[in-house]
C-alpha cells in the first residue's frame, strides 16, 4: 500500500515535469539535450525530498505541527498551484546548461514541499525520493518525445494529475 501511495503522489509531482518537457518538444529539443533534462529532472526529485524531509524535521522540533496537517495543506497548495498553471502562458527558451537548471529545479519545487510532510506517508524517504525521481525523470522523457508528435497545447493532463493529487489529499483526510 505505501508504495502504491508513493507511485500515485510520485504521478501527481511528475505532471508539471510532463508538462514543460511536453512543451518543449512542441519545439526542436535534440536527444542529447532530452535525455539529460531528463536524467537531471530525476536527480532532483531524488534530493529535493530529503532536503524538504530536513527542514521538515527542523519545523517540527521547534513548532511542534503534526506532520499530517503541514501536508495536506502542502498537498492543497500544489493541487491550487496545478490547476492556476492552466492559465499561465509559458515562453519558449532554448535548453542550454543553465536552463536545465533552472528547468529540473522549478519542475521539483513540489517534491521539496511535500518533502516537509514526507514522514506522514513513509518513513523510507529513499524508497520514495527514488520512486519520484524515477517517475519525474520518465515523465519528463515521455513529454519531450510526445511533444515531438503532438501539435496541440491541450492541458488535460493537468487537469487529470490535478484531480488525482486532489483525491490522494481527500483519501488521507478521511483515512488518517
Amino acid at each position: 500500500m505505501e508504495l502504491i501511495t508513493l507511485i500515485i503522489i510520485g504521478l501527481s509531482l511528475s505532471i508539471d515535469a510532463f508538462t514543460l518537457s511536453l512543451a518543449y518538444g512542441l519545439i526542436s529539443i535534440n536527444k542529447k539535450t532530452i535525455i539529460t533534462t531528463s536524467v537531471t529532472v530525476g536527480i532532483f526529485h531524488f534530493f529535493m525530498p530529503i532536503l524538504g524531509m530536513l527542514l521538515g524535521d527542523i519545523i517540527n522540533e521547534y513548532l511542534n505541527i503534526d506532520r499530517k496537517y503541514i501536508l495536506i495543506v502542502i498537498l492543497i497548495f500544489i493541487v491550487i498551484e496545478m490547476f492556476k498553471s492552466l492559465k499561465d502562458k509559458k515562453e519558449e527558451h532554448k535548453l542550454d546548461i543553465i536552463n536545465i537548471i533552472i528547468f529540473s529545479l522549478l519542475v521539483s519545487l513540489d517534491s521539496f514541499s511535500l518533502g516537509i510532510g514526507i514522514k506522514y506517508i513513509t518513513d523510507n524517504i529513499l524508497l520514495a525520493s527514488t520512486t519520484f525521481s524515477i517517475l519525474s525523470g520518465f515523465s519528463a522523457f515521455l513529454g519531450f518525445i510526445l511533444g515531438k508528435y503532438i501539435t496541440s497545447k491541450d492541458t488535460y493532463h493537468i487537469k487529470i494529475g490535478g484531480i488525482i493529487l486532489l483525491l490522494s489529499v481527500i483519501v488521507y483526510i478521511l483515512c488518517k
